[in-house]
């Protein structure tokens, strides 16, 4: 997750299991701060709401933090140290214009985790980290990073992944 030459690259890692997850969720909140979006992607069964609890429950430094899916509400806001962090899931929204009912540009005073980034269309933050998970065939689940410049390194990500 650094730029070279002036442009954005993506950092891979390969997630060995559920914990790789959860850890790199974890080292993600700990970076986390006030007007970031963290655009997550991915298939049913890639790691999404693993990634998502284990972010909010770092993020707002309460382990056992109920963290529901916001699939029929569209957002859940929760209350931390630094800020408020909102989990947006845009399946069901009809269209960005939506989003103000939803108290998107609120929401950006703080911390953002979108669901179904795509839904965002023009709205989509610019400085946004995209977190793309995957499943292969074989069923390894892979990481891809690409955003928040300068904040961290992918060889630094995948030393703390792989502890």
């Amino acid at each position: 997750m650094r730029a070279q030459g002036g442009r954005m690259t993506e950092t891979q890692l390969i997630l060995e299991n559920e914990q790789a997850t959860e850890q790199l969720a974890r080292t993600l909140a700990a970076l986390a701060r006030p007007g970031d979006a963290l655009l997550l992607t991915g298939p049913l069964g890639a790691g999404k709401s693993v990634f998502a609890r284990a972010f909010l429950r770092d993020f707002c430094g309460n382990t056992a933090l109920e963290v529901p899916s916001p699939t029929y509400t569209l957002v859940q806001t929760y209350s931390a140290e630094i800020c408020t962090v909102s989990h947006f899931d845009l399946w069901r929204l009809g269209g960005p214009d939506e989003l103000e009912e939803l108290g998107w540009d609120d929401a950006r005073d703080g911390v953002v985790l979108v669901e179904w980034p795509e839904r965002l269309e023009d709205l989509t933050p610019a400085d946004a980290l995209h977190l793309a998970l995957t499943v292969g065939p074989d069923g390894v689940r892979t990481a891809h990073l690409r955003g928040w410049d300068g904040r961290s390194d992918g060889s630094a990500l995948l030393a703390t992944v792989s502890a």
